[in-house]
């Protein structure tokens, strides 16, 4: 049986599952198996949110004109 891959959730979802998830760890008032499943779903959904980070970071790339030829510089370099 082949297992089908669902397309990940988009940033932005993930995130706001995930502030609903500690939301509702935050109350306390969830059982200890209830608490552990919203935990791994929370774990789940930061993998995502990174995945989607370092995405956005590697595709992000600075334009800059230097004598008078564009440079591509990382992301990382932009802040200079």
């Amino acid at each position: 049986m082949t297992v089908k891959k669902s397309p990940p959730l988009p940033f932005e979802v993930a995130l706001a599952e995930l502030e609903a998830l500690v939301g509702q760890l935050e109350q306390g008032e969830l059982s200890l198996e209830d608490a552990l499943q919203r935990f791994e779903r929370g774990v789940g959904l930061v993998r995502t949110c990174q995945n989607a980070l370092q995405a956005a970071e590697r595709s992000v790339s600075r334009l800059v004109e230097r004598d008078g030829a564009l440079e591509i510089l990382p992301f990382d370099d932009a802040a200079d």
